[in-house]
Protein backbone atom coordinates (compact mmCIF):
# COMPACT_ATOMS: atom_id res chain seq x y z
CA UNK A 1 0.00 0.00 0.00
CA UNK A 2 2.96 2.29 0.81
CA UNK A 3 4.42 1.68 -2.31
CA UNK A 4 1.05 2.34 -4.26
CA UNK A 5 0.55 5.59 -2.65
CA UNK A 6 3.73 6.84 -3.41
CA UNK A 7 3.57 6.54 -7.19
CA UNK A 8 0.16 8.05 -6.67
CA UNK A 9 2.51 11.13 -5.21
CA UNK A 10 4.97 10.80 -8.16
CA UNK A 11 2.25 11.18 -10.50
CA UNK A 12 1.22 13.82 -9.41
CA UNK A 13 4.72 15.56 -9.22
CA UNK A 14 4.88 15.40 -12.88
CA UNK A 15 1.49 16.25 -13.48
CA UNK A 16 0.01 13.48 -15.77
CA UNK A 17 -3.59 12.27 -16.26
CA UNK A 18 -5.04 12.21 -12.80
CA UNK A 19 -8.00 13.71 -11.10
CA UNK A 20 -8.80 16.57 -10.17
CA UNK A 21 -10.19 18.53 -7.21
CA UNK A 22 -11.73 22.17 -8.13
CA UNK A 23 -14.75 22.00 -6.26
CA UNK A 24 -18.20 20.34 -6.38
CA UNK A 25 -20.71 21.36 -8.93
CA UNK A 26 -23.54 23.03 -6.94
CA UNK A 27 -26.87 23.22 -8.64
CA UNK A 28 -28.28 24.46 -5.08
CA UNK A 29 -26.68 27.14 -2.77
CA UNK A 30 -26.64 26.26 1.02
CA UNK A 31 -25.26 28.48 3.74
CA UNK A 32 -23.31 26.50 4.66
CA UNK A 33 10.71 22.66 7.74
CA UNK A 34 12.83 21.71 8.05
CA UNK A 35 13.55 22.79 4.74
CA UNK A 36 13.64 26.53 3.70
CA UNK A 37 11.95 28.19 0.50
CA UNK A 38 15.25 28.60 -2.00
CA UNK A 39 13.32 30.79 -4.22
CA UNK A 40 13.23 34.12 -2.53
CA UNK A 41 14.33 36.61 -5.35
CA UNK A 42 10.99 39.02 -5.79
CA UNK A 43 9.74 37.82 -2.66
CA UNK A 44 10.66 41.20 -0.63
CA UNK A 45 8.56 42.95 -3.18
CA UNK A 46 5.50 41.61 -1.29
CA UNK A 47 6.26 42.24 1.88
CA UNK A 48 6.82 45.92 1.35
CA UNK A 49 3.42 45.63 -0.22
CA UNK A 50 2.42 44.80 3.02
CA UNK A 51 0.80 48.11 5.10
CA UNK A 52 0.12 49.97 1.62
CA UNK A 53 -3.00 48.41 1.47
CA UNK A 54 -4.72 51.12 -0.33
CA UNK A 55 -3.36 51.40 -3.39
CA UNK A 56 -4.93 50.26 -6.71
CA UNK A 57 -2.15 48.23 -8.16
CA UNK A 58 -1.80 47.01 -11.90
CA UNK A 59 -2.70 42.94 -12.78
CA UNK A 60 0.80 42.36 -13.82
CA UNK A 61 1.91 43.72 -10.05
CA UNK A 62 -0.87 41.32 -8.53
CA UNK A 63 0.60 38.21 -10.21
CA UNK A 64 4.46 39.81 -9.65
CA UNK A 65 4.18 40.33 -5.99
CA UNK A 66 1.62 37.17 -5.21
CA UNK A 67 2.56 34.56 -7.86
CA UNK A 68 5.05 32.41 -5.49
CA UNK A 69 2.43 33.14 -2.40
CA UNK A 70 0.18 30.36 -4.16
CA UNK A 71 0.89 26.36 -4.48
CA UNK A 72 -0.01 23.24 -5.70
CA UNK A 73 -1.42 21.05 -3.41
CA UNK A 74 -1.17 16.91 -3.90
CA UNK A 75 -3.28 14.66 -2.00
CA UNK A 76 -4.48 11.21 -2.60
CA UNK A 77 -6.98 8.65 -1.40
CA UNK A 78 -4.83 5.10 -1.45
CA UNK A 79 -6.33 4.85 -5.13
CA UNK A 80 -6.59 7.86 -6.62
CA UNK A 81 -4.80 10.91 -6.91
CA UNK A 82 -6.07 14.55 -6.46
CA UNK A 83 -4.59 18.26 -7.19
CA UNK A 84 -5.87 21.30 -5.82
CA UNK A 85 -4.27 25.22 -5.01
CA UNK A 86 -3.79 26.85 -1.60
CA UNK A 87 -2.31 30.15 -0.88
CA UNK A 88 -0.01 31.68 2.15
CA UNK A 89 -1.65 34.26 4.01
CA UNK A 90 1.37 34.44 6.77
CA UNK A 91 5.01 33.58 7.42
CA UNK A 92 6.06 30.36 8.86
CA UNK A 93 4.04 28.56 6.48
CA UNK A 94 0.25 29.86 7.48
CA UNK A 95 -1.60 28.75 4.44
CA UNK A 96 -5.75 28.53 3.44
CA UNK A 97 -7.17 25.42 0.73
CA UNK A 98 -10.68 24.28 0.74
CA UNK A 99 -11.45 21.52 2.97
CA UNK A 100 -12.66 19.12 0.37
CA UNK A 101 -9.38 18.99 -1.66
CA UNK A 102 -8.27 17.16 1.52
CA UNK A 103 -11.49 15.64 2.47
CA UNK A 104 -11.14 12.05 2.28
CA UNK A 105 -7.65 11.70 1.52
CA UNK A 106 -5.03 10.28 3.54
CA UNK A 107 -3.72 12.11 6.52
CA UNK A 108 0.17 13.25 6.43
CA UNK A 109 0.65 12.19 2.96
CA UNK A 110 -0.33 15.95 1.64
CA UNK A 111 2.30 17.33 -0.70
CA UNK A 112 2.80 21.01 -1.27
CA UNK A 113 5.02 22.08 -4.15
CA UNK A 114 5.91 25.84 -4.84
CA UNK A 115 5.81 27.84 -8.11
CA UNK A 116 9.39 27.41 -9.94
CA UNK A 117 10.56 24.42 -7.15
CA UNK A 118 10.92 20.74 -7.26
CA UNK A 119 11.25 20.39 -3.96
CA UNK A 120 7.71 19.23 -1.74
CA UNK A 121 7.08 19.74 1.68
CA UNK A 122 4.45 19.44 4.17
CA UNK A 123 1.19 20.14 6.19
CA UNK A 124 2.71 19.98 9.93
CA UNK A 125 -0.22 21.25 11.56
CA UNK A 126 -3.93 21.70 10.76
CA UNK A 127 -5.37 24.52 13.03
CA UNK A 128 -8.98 24.59 11.65
CA UNK A 129 -11.19 22.84 9.47
CA UNK A 130 -15.08 23.77 8.12
CA UNK A 131 -16.59 21.62 5.96
CA UNK A 132 -19.77 23.99 5.53
CA UNK A 133 -17.55 27.05 4.87
CA UNK A 134 -15.47 24.71 2.77
CA UNK A 135 -11.34 25.62 4.19
CA UNK A 136 -8.72 24.58 5.61
CA UNK A 137 -6.57 26.65 7.41
CA UNK A 138 -3.28 24.76 8.09
CA UNK A 139 0.90 25.23 8.10
CA UNK A 140 3.46 24.02 5.67
CA UNK A 141 7.03 23.40 6.71
CA UNK A 142 8.85 25.87 5.16
CA UNK A 143 9.50 29.73 6.54
CA UNK A 144 7.95 31.71 3.49
CA UNK A 145 8.32 34.74 3.22
CA UNK A 146 6.23 35.97 0.11
CA UNK A 147 2.20 35.83 1.17
CA UNK A 148 -0.94 37.58 0.99
CA UNK A 149 -2.35 40.20 3.32
CA UNK A 150 -6.30 39.42 4.23
CA UNK A 151 -8.66 42.25 3.40
CA UNK A 152 -10.82 43.79 6.07
CA UNK A 153 -13.45 44.29 3.20
CA UNK A 154 -15.53 42.31 1.51
CA UNK A 155 -15.68 43.17 -2.73
CA UNK A 156 -18.85 44.45 -3.34
CA UNK A 157 -20.42 43.29 -6.15
CA UNK A 158 -19.30 44.59 -9.96
CA UNK A 159 -15.73 44.79 -7.86
CA UNK A 160 -12.81 43.60 -9.51
CA UNK A 161 -11.27 40.45 -8.37
CA UNK A 162 -8.34 38.08 -9.65
CA UNK A 163 -7.85 34.48 -9.09
CA UNK A 164 -4.72 32.62 -8.72
CA UNK A 165 -4.47 28.57 -8.91
CA UNK A 166 -3.40 25.48 -10.95
CA UNK A 167 -6.11 24.61 -12.67
CA UNK A 168 -6.10 21.19 -14.09
CA UNK A 169 -2.22 21.16 -13.09
CA UNK A 170 -1.29 24.42 -15.04
CA UNK A 171 0.57 26.01 -12.34
CA UNK A 172 -0.32 29.38 -10.84
CA UNK A 173 -3.08 30.66 -13.90
CA UNK A 174 -3.65 33.97 -13.47
CA UNK A 175 -7.09 35.17 -14.46
CA UNK A 176 -9.79 38.13 -13.73
CA UNK A 177 -13.00 39.20 -13.32
CA UNK A 178 -15.94 40.77 -11.16
CA UNK A 179 -18.19 39.73 -7.73
CA UNK A 180 -21.36 38.57 -9.47
CA UNK A 181 -23.05 38.64 -6.56
CA UNK A 182 -22.98 37.58 -2.86
CA UNK A 183 -25.41 34.01 -2.17
CA UNK A 184 -24.73 34.18 1.09
CA UNK A 185 -22.83 35.66 4.23
CA UNK A 186 -20.01 33.60 2.85
CA UNK A 187 -20.32 32.16 -0.16
CA UNK A 188 -20.10 34.78 -3.67
CA UNK A 189 -20.16 34.17 -6.84
CA UNK A 190 -17.85 34.99 -9.26
CA UNK A 191 -17.20 35.23 -13.42
CA UNK A 192 -13.62 34.85 -12.93
CA UNK A 193 -12.56 31.63 -15.11
CA UNK A 194 -11.58 28.61 -12.59
CA UNK A 195 -11.42 24.88 -13.12
CA UNK A 196 -10.65 21.56 -12.14
CA UNK A 197 -7.49 22.13 -9.95
CA UNK A 198 -8.47 25.69 -8.78
CA UNK A 199 -9.83 24.70 -5.91
CA UNK A 200 -8.03 26.48 -2.68
CA UNK A 201 -6.74 28.86 -4.93
CA UNK A 202 -6.52 32.71 -4.03
CA UNK A 203 -8.98 35.31 -5.24
CA UNK A 204 -7.80 38.69 -4.59
CA UNK A 205 -8.90 42.45 -4.54
CA UNK A 206 -7.36 45.82 -6.76
CA UNK A 207 -5.78 46.58 -3.12
CA UNK A 208 -3.21 42.91 -3.23
CA UNK A 209 -5.53 41.67 -0.65
CA UNK A 210 -6.89 37.82 -0.08
CA UNK A 211 -10.97 38.40 0.07
CA UNK A 212 -11.94 34.66 -0.86
CA UNK A 213 -11.01 31.28 -1.62
CA UNK A 214 -11.87 29.79 -5.33
CA UNK A 215 -14.09 26.39 -5.15
CA UNK A 216 -15.56 25.74 -7.79
CA UNK A 217 -18.85 26.00 -10.60
CA UNK A 218 -22.45 26.06 -10.15
CA UNK A 219 -22.78 24.86 -13.09
CA UNK A 220 -20.26 22.81 -15.14
CA UNK A 221 -22.30 22.66 -18.10
CA UNK A 222 -23.07 26.35 -18.81
CA UNK A 223 -21.45 28.86 -20.92
CA UNK A 224 -21.40 31.68 -18.49
CA UNK A 225 -19.05 31.39 -16.14
CA UNK A 226 -20.94 30.96 -13.37
CA UNK A 227 -18.19 30.11 -10.82
CA UNK A 228 -18.10 30.36 -6.77
CA UNK A 229 -15.49 31.34 -4.12
CA UNK A 230 -15.43 31.47 -0.17
CA UNK A 231 -14.89 34.76 1.91
CA UNK A 232 -11.70 34.69 3.34
CA UNK A 233 -13.92 36.12 6.17
CA UNK A 234 -14.91 32.91 7.02
CA UNK A 235 -11.42 32.34 8.26
CA UNK A 236 -10.51 35.06 10.23
CA UNK A 237 -11.62 33.99 13.82
CA UNK A 238 -9.15 31.21 13.90
CA UNK A 239 -6.05 33.06 12.77
CA UNK A 240 -2.77 32.34 14.79
CA UNK A 241 -0.30 34.78 13.03
CA UNK A 242 2.59 35.09 15.00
Amino acid sequence: MQNKVLLLICGLIVLTSCAHRSGHTRQHLRSSHSQTVNSRQGKNEAVAHIGKQTETLLPTEIFKLFNKAVFIVMTTDGEQAFQGSGFFIGEHGLAVSNYHVFQGTLTGLEKIKMVGSENLYEVIEVIHKDSERDFILFRVNCENSCYIPIADEKPAVGAKVYAIGSPKGLENTFSSGEVSQWRTNYLMQINVSIDFGSSGGALINERGQAVGITSGTLDAKSNANLNYAWSIDAVKPYLRLK
